[in-house]
């Protein structure tokens, strides 16, 4: 699936060809596309709007046209934008006509991808606020924003990373070199993360994609520029699809394994493997003080009272007198 570096890929080429035009005709030949809005009412907002401004916002090519209307792209699975194709080729969906004889095509053989028409800025931001977290690469991407979404949440953090309400933009592929780039195990549960560990994968998410728009993306099956050209990111992959080749930082071995139903890679070496979880009244467990989780309603905390939250590691400290101590009276020899 295209990930942010890819679709921002795709606007940086568009913007310069579509910013200005007007779309003469749109034909949109696979009603999937605009589900649940019937193709003649899309087909009709489109025809003679002039394109005013190409964003994007998380995976979503944002079309801003004349008359405050707005076309939401998805590329979904195999999605492609084609300009000037010298043929249609398989599985074309939708045709734009543009003037001056260019013309545009959706190219998309699994019929994931939509597009959808709004009209006004109020409708655009209530559709993506409803699908779309906080942004990467934006001011508010944030260290403590991060841990305050995540606190109390035992998901695994590649499940955190990947649901696109939480964190938009980053897919399998990003999800996969940042938590490398972090030296964090995809399998550690997300509220678990420290705050060191939290500003390491802000630094490593934004630094993956910063690399991935640098290649103009990655081309693993589908992906291709609006020409048609291929990314390069994929020839700089440091373990995303690297399974049994060496770690580029401390030669283990590459495995593969699958995280919230998807396959990841992971250097056990670089990514330790997080313990797994006591049951209640076992060993330390049963000593530990429970650790307090904020109500989703509470107002998020500062960065200095986030970092005196209590943790795991706080309960094994307050534990080890005793079992110093336990330690100590198993060496007194019986009378």
């Amino acid at each position: 699936m295209p990930e942010l570096p890819e679709v921002e890929t795709i606007r940086r080429q568009l913007a310069p060809h579509l910013e200005g035009r007007t779309i003469r005709a749109a034909e949109i030949l696979d009603p999937r596309w605009t589900r649940p809005t019937p193709v003649a009412d899309v087909q009709r907002g489109l025809r003679g709007a002039r394109v005013e401004r190409v964003g994007r916002s998380g995976k979503y090519l944002v079309w801003k046209l004349a008359g405050d209307r707005h076309l939401l792209v998805h590329l979904r699975m195999t999605g492609a934008l084609l300009l000037d194709p010298p043929a249609d080729p398989p599985h074309t969906r939708v045709r734009f006509e543009l003037d001056r004889g260019h013309r545009l095509l959706y190219v998309d053989p699994r019929r994931f991808g939509t597009g959808h028409l709004v009209t006004g800025e109020a409708a655009r931001d209530a559709y993506l606020a409803a699908r779309l977290g906080i942004e990467p690469l934006t001011p508010e991407f944030t260290t403590e924003h991060l841990r305050w979404i995540a606190r109390g949440r035992n998901a695994p953090i590649k499940a955190f990373v990947l649901d696109q309400r939480r964190i938009a933009g980053v897919g399998n592929i990003y999800a996969d070199e940042a938590l490398f780039r972090a030296g964090i195990h995809p399998l550690r549960p997300a509220g678990r993360l420290t705050g060191a560990q939290w500003a390491r994968l802000r630094e490593a998410i934004e630094a993956a994609l910063s690399a991935g728009i640098e290649a103009r993306g990655a081309t693993i099956d589908d992906f291709r520029h609006v020409d048609g050209a291929r990314g390069s990111f994929q020839d700089r992959f440091l373990v995303h699809r690297r399974e049994g080749e060496p770690c580029p930082v401390c030669g283990r071995t590459i495995r593969k394994l699958v995280v919230a139903g998807r396959g990841t890679y992971v250097c056990d070496g670089c990514q330790p493997r997080p313990r797994a979880a006591r049951r209640p009244g076992v060993g330390r467990a049963a000593a530990s003080p429970a650790v307090a989780v904020a109500s989703p309603s509470e107002s998020p905390p500062g960065p200095a009272a986030a970092a005196r939250t209590p943790g795991p590691r706080d309960a094994a400290r307050s534990a080890a007198p005793e079992r110093r101590e336990t330690r100590r009276e198993s060496r007194v020899p019986k009378p």
